[in-house]
């Protein structure tokens, strides 16, 4: 949203002081935020007063985009659009900017009344060939071993739909077998399948197969042995063509582990895909954990292009627990680079909830933090009301390795914030209980905080879409606890505030 013409140059270095106090470079290339100098801070508190203007963070971003997992991402007609696993249907998030995905409404983009393929509904990918988008995905009827193949096509030039049921696609020599993790690339000219599925190397190994459109399989598939580090699957493969070279990243390990990670294949484009010694394995993985930022199991990933067609960006799943478990699987997104050898640079996972510049091109968006110290990048605050505990002892699980607990019933926590939503990110634990939120004084709603395992930067709670405008959210510790719990604390983190 543009600023007023009169106070340009006042917020102008209110944002200079602001984005130099509270951003340092991290080692992923994603700036950390830091506490913000004494002007700074009274700058934004008297902003939060409304004496001056509120300093909008246009240009930048914070992690995850989604609370789910697998996700695929392209940039079309004005718009981010994104997809991840849902289990029982394809819904779709679409946003002019990243940094406002995980504020956006999902649309419902397939749901299936065949009980043969209705049921675990995977790792959905879309791609536009000639005036349709096709919708690639994989389903069973509720059994894993039958997870097949199957597309979409769109009844328009929407990537969000309408789409109908094209076509199960099946390689002849693969017709009965396990299939999932679609994905479609083409190379000289032609249109290939690639899956993850039953060869002769894993029961989850890589495959492809030539297509003589975008919805048919015109032969029979071949396998592709990718080394991986772990002997379980090679899934998930993807593709980037660049520098004279298709590389093919995929992800290898189980993906309930926190060693999930990507490793590399790559083809000429003189070679024939089709003939397994052309590909060329890249050594060692090119994307893998980050302990240091509270980074595990970073896979299933997508590459998208920034508005501008300048950059390219990865889209992935990582979770903020180095236990085993398939929960706690977030999208998040970060760009990528190229080495002198014209292979791609994933360099490594940033932390969730690193300050990230958005995407060239990208319009920005007015979104905010709120720090559970009451610092923030915007005009909030948070306040509390009775004994609350505070520290660092979260580290990499919470947003600046700091915050605030309580099981004490009555115990509040207020945020003041100006905007039309907030969403609250916090660490989820054995020992958590039941909170009461309530916006604007209105009716309270329950919301539990345990889980297992222990997780950081999680959201627990979206608020409603709110009239723009100044807003309290307040938290209150109930004392209860649900009887997998051990305790009632509540915990208050991060607060992300959207402004348009």
């Amino acid at each position: 949203m543009p600023r007023q013409p009169k106070i340009a140059l006042l917020t102008a270095l209110l944002t200079l002081l602001v984005g130099l106090a509270c951003t340092v470079q991290d080692q992923a290339g994603a700036r950390q935020p830091q506490p913000p100098s004494q002007p700074a801070a009274a700058a934004g508190a008297r902003a939060a007063q409304g004496k001056l203007p509120a300093v909008k963070a246009a240009g930048t971003f914070r992690n995850p985009l989604n609370t789910g997992a697998d996700p695929f991402m392209t940039y079309a007609n004005g718009a981010y659009h994104l997809t991840t696993t849902q289990n029982d249907s394809i819904k779709m998030w679409s946003s002019p900017s990243l940094g406002t995905l995980l504020d956006a409404d999902p649309v419902t983009v397939w749901r299936d009344t065949d009980p043969t393929r209705n049921q675990h509904i995977w790792a959905a990918e879309f791609y536009r060939f000639g005036d349709h988008w096709y919708m690639y995905y994989t389903a069973d009827d509720g059994v894993d071993e039958h997870h097949r193949l199957y597309v979409l096509e769109s009844d328009a030039k929407d990537p969000a739909g309408p789409y109908h049921f094209k076509a199960k696609l099946t390689p002849p020599n693969h017709a009965n077998d396990f299939a999932i993790d679609p994905s479609v690339f083409q190379h000289n000219g032609k249109l290939y399948l690639a899956y993850s599925g039953l060869n002769p190397y894993q029961h989850n190994g890589l495959n492809i197969a030539p297509m003589s459109n975008p919805y048919t399989v015109s032969a029979d598939a071949v396998a592709l042995k990718g080394d991986g580090g772990c002997p379980e699957v090679r899934e998930a493969p993807e593709f980037l063509h660049r520098n004279g070279r298709t590389w093919l990243t995929y992800s290898t390990c189980d993906t309930g582990k926190p060693d999930y990670q990507l490793w590399m294949l790559s083809l000429p484009d003189n070679a024939d895909p089709m003939t397994p010694g052309n590909w060329q394995q890249h050594p060692g993985p090119v994307f893998g954990r980050n302990d240091a930022k509270g980074v595990y199991g970073p896979g299933h990933h997508a590459f998208f292009r920034s508005p501008d067609g300048t950059q390219d960006w990865i889209a992935y799943h990582a979770k903020t627990t180095a236990d085993y478990t398939y929960g706690n699987r977030t999208t998040r997104a970060q760009p990528i680079g190229w080495h002198a050898d014209g292979s791609p640079d994933l360099g490594r996972p940033a932390a969730q909830g690193a300050t990230q510049d958005l995407p060239a091109g990208d319009p920005g968006n007015g979104n905010y933090w709120i720090n559970d110290n009451g610092r923030s990048s915007g005009p909030g605050q948070v306040s509390y009301q009775g004994a609350w505990n505070s520290g660092t002892g979260c580290a990499t699980q919470c947003f600046w390795g700091d915050d605030h607990w309580s099981d004490q019933a009555g115990n509040t926590a207020t945020f003041t914030f100006t905007g039309t939503r907030i969403a609250l990110l916090s660490v989820q634990d054995t020992g958590n209980g039941i909170a009461a939120i309530s916006v604007d004084g209105r009716p309270e709603q329950r919301v539990d905080f345990y889980g297992a395992p222990r997780t950081g930067e999680t959201l627990q709670y979206l608020s409603p879409r709110l009239p723009s405008g100044k807003h309290t959210l307040r938290v209150r510790v109930t004392g209860e606890h649900r009887a997998p719990s051990t305790a009632s604390f509540v915990s208050v983190d991060r607060a992300e505030v959207y402004t348009d």
